[in-house]
């Protein structure tokens, strides 16, 4: 493995795996590193449609944003890498004092370790035993690496301790609390958690070191119910610590919650926990924050709650181009269900740039009506709102399949100069 694998990537080849990049590029035989120092202009360096693009502010802005809001409010902060799956926006959320990330499969966590990172949080229940070998062996060839994962059920529990029978290491476990009937994992009732940590307790290889869960998916979700739901989460890790259910010899009680809905209702809550008997690692989850985007998340951030805290801004762009103009009021480009994520509601038009004169301008009049395969079907109020050539930008919903779909995204500067590249292992 090189000595730092996440400055490695930039030493590999520019080709036909990277959508969008310019192809000259790979007839010079150039690095990622080589094409990102010759900081090419988005519009002229040659760059083919559709590509992706992350803003370089927008990106800093967020990731800033979230680091200052986990520390004013006292909360140790693991994004969820599933957003990204990108080991350098990894690195900058340790950078902006992420106490690790969080994953929701053993690939990720397999990504995460290639490219160094030495505290995981796995927020579901992992009983795959050749998974669970695995990270035996991680925690024991390395004594600073700190892995922690769920369990919401008696036979969860009995399948992990039988996996790990034999293996080298003991492995850290929360209790999940389930948000409720319909909701989706965790334990249902205060009962069925007793009964998994009862379970854990008897299980050699597992050491109980909190509780855990995922507010964003109580039934209805609104304020009054994702504090209630949280405040049982608290008052099962306060119940845990004074039965003396936590293994003995742990240090700090994990406490965990916290999508990119709801981390107002999180710090609030968990700002209530009263003292216990060891220190309590809060930890906050949230992921999405970290490209934001135009529409979903848009709407759901808690910063529309809370706008004296600070906000974020999407960071992600989609330049199509105009390849038809059949008729004065419908227009097709070069991108489809291949490049564009679709699931929480088709993209919108931001922008258009003139093919003729570079002159960019707001995308009035031009609506996304339908995807096809590798064509967006547009809507236009008159023949003059778009022609063929002109780049068009749209804006998407749900950076976990935005990210998903570009193995390769180049990082622009306010002025369209390109100066990094940011790598995805999905």
């Amino acid at each position: 493995m090189p000595s730092d694998p996440v400055q490695a990537l930039a030493d590999e080849p520019v080709d036909h795996r990277f959508k969008g990049l310019p192809p000259d590029a790979e007839h010079a035989g150039l690095t990622v590193g080589a094409l990102a120092a010759e900081a090419r202009d988005l519009y002229t360096g040659g760059f083919t449609t559709p590509v992706l693009t992350l803003d370089a502010d927008a990106l800093e802005h967020n990731l800033t944003a979230l680091g200052a809001y986990s520390s004013r409010h006292h909360l140790a902060f693991a994004p969820h890498g599933k957003t990204c799956m990108s080991p350098q926006l990894f690195r900058r959320q340790l950078e902006h004092g992420a106490w690790g990330i969080t994953a929701a499969v053993p690939h990720q966590a397999r990504v995460y370790r290639a490219f160094g990172i030495q505290r995981i949080f796995l927020a579901n229940e992992l009983v795959d035993p050749a998974a669970l070998r695995w990270v035996a062996a991680e925690l024991a060839a390395d004594p600073a690496f700190r892995f922690v994962c769920y369990v919401d059920s008696v036979r969860g529990v009995q399948l992990m301790d039988r996996a790990l029978r034999g293996q080298p290491s003991v492995i850290d476990v929360v209790v999940e609390l389930g948000a409720g009937e319909g909701a989706r994992t965790g334990a249902r009732t205060d009962e069925d958690c007793r009964a998994v940590a009862d379970a854990v307790a008897d299980a050699g290889t597992l050491r109980l070191v909190g509780i855990a869960g995922y507010e964003a998916e109580v039934p209805g979700a609104d304020p009054s119910s994702v504090h209630a739901y949280l405040r049982r989460l608290t008052s099962l890790a306060v119940e845990f610590d004074k039965a003396g259910r936590y293994s003995p010899d742990v240090e700090e009680i994990v406490v965990s919650a916290g999508g990119s809905a709801w981390f107002d209702a999180v710090a609030d809550v968990f700002a209530e926990l009263p003292e216990l008997s060891r220190p309590v690692l809060k930890l906050l989850r949230s992921g999405a924050y970290v490209s934001h985007d135009h529409g979903w998340y848009t709407r759901l951030t808690p910063f529309n709650r809370i706008p004296e805290e600070g906000g974020l801004r999407p960071a992600f762009r989609l330049w199509t181009q105009v390849v038809s103009r059949p008729t004065p009021t419908q227009a097709f480009v070069n991108a489809g269900k291949r490049d564009v994520a679709y699931d929480l509601g088709l993209p919108q038009a931001e922008l258009v740039r003139d093919a003729l004169t570079g002159e960019e301008r707001p995308a009035t009049g031009v609506r996304v009506v339908k995807l096809s395969d590798q064509h967006t079907w547009l809507e236009t109020d008159s023949a003059e709102d778009v022609q063929v050539g002109d780049w068009v930008a749209l804006g998407m919903s749900h950076p976990c399949t935005i990210f998903e779909k570009w193995p390769l995204i180049p990082v622009v500067q306010a002025d369209g100069t390109v100066t990094d590249y940011v790598r995805t292992f999905f």
